[in-house]
């Protein structure tokens, strides 16, 4: 396998990983109301906040290693 095939099946990993992330933030305020939404969602927030840096550090990263 090319460096271009591996480095293109890792970006279609990161994306879905950004997908799941996302998923993730809104299952876990569907269903929620009131003051139960708001605590969950500063707490989910700032879970997606992190795992979409972690994403983007290794996307750089991927990024980088191809130059």
């Amino acid at each position: 396998m090319s460096a271009f095939a591996t480095d293109t099946e890792k970006l279609r990993e990161l994306d879905a990983g950004t997908r799941r992330a996302w998923a993730a933030y809104s299952k876990a305020l569907r269903e929620l109301t009131g003051a139960e939404y708001e605590q969950a969602e500063r707490e989910s927030w700032d879970e997606l906040q992190s795992e979409l840096r972690s994403l983007d550090r290794r996307r750089r990263t991927l990024h980088h290693e191809s130059d």
